[in-house]
């Protein structure tokens, strides 16, 4: 099945994701496939949630009430929770994108992975490990966020993005280094297309964005001690990237 052919249900934690998010995150969804259902959870009596109400109609999101019962539980978490299993019950749906920052999703990930469904992850850079792990990927809020053009050299503002972006550690590159080992030829060439898949798979919130890199390629190259190199395919009509490690 053609990935963008993917019947997707988005389940969206009111309570713990910023709405000037929306627009972004929902052309970052539709990478991944078709958001079929597309709901978000809430106490919409709550003046915290009013900047959502303003974009739900023009993005076909559904608001799901839930009052908050008790002071100090979390109503929203187990309504969406019920929800997101009722959706896996009915078949609907090959995946889940969860939109949260908050671990208490992180069995509901675990559980929907384990029937055999996709989850995708969207939150922002504090949510807890453990949530990140149980997605088959997760996203970071914060790199789907287009950088506004400054007027000049030295704005201030151009800055601010540049500080979001994670450092490349020296972990990182034995991580990338160890997983062309894992995938390299008796030349030690790998395809990048199979490594950048299991890079995902080793560790789900791995994305050449949050480094500030578009894509792959130019985020291995910028690497030292790892070798690019270009091969048409077969038909002789597209390029195939590969890479192995310089010795």
């Amino acid at each position: 099945m053609i990935v963008n052919d993917l019947h997707l249900a988005v389940l969206i934690d009111g309570d713990n994701v910023p709405s000037n998010y929306v627009k972004e995150m929902l052309q970052e969804i539709a990478k991944y496939g078709n958001p079929t259902i597309k709901r978000i959870y809430g106490d919409w009596t709550n003046p915290g949630l009013s900047k959502w109400k303003k974009v739900l109609l023009e993005n076909a999101i559904t608001p799901i009430q839930q009052y908050g019962y008790t002071v100090g539980k979390n109503a929203t978490d187990s309504a969406m929770i019920i929800d997101a299993m009722d959706i896996l019950y009915s078949e609907k749906v090959h995946g889940f994108c969860i939109v949260s920052s908050d671990s208490d999703f992180t069995r509901l990930a675990t559980r929907l992975r384990e029937a055999g469904k996709i989850v995708y992850g969207i939150g922002e850079k504090k949510t807890p490990h453990p949530f990140i792990v149980s997605c088959d990927k997760f996203i970071y809020l914060e790199i789907l966020k287009k950088e506004e053009p400054s007027d000049h050299v030295g704005n201030s503002t151009s800055k601010e993005p540049k500080s979001r972006l994670d450092k490349i550690t020296p972990t990182l590159i034995e991580l990338i280094q160890s997983t062309i080992s894992d995938l390299e030829d008796e030349d030690g060439w790998a395809f990048l297309g199979e490594v950048g898949a299991l890079l995902q798979k080793k560790q789900p919130n791995f994305d050449p964005r949050n480094y500030g890199f578009q894509k792959l390629t130019p985020f291995i190259k910028s690497i030292e001690n790892i070798e690019v190199e270009k091969r048409k395919n077969s038909k002789g009509n597209r390029n195939l990237i590969y890479v192995r490690i310089q010795s």
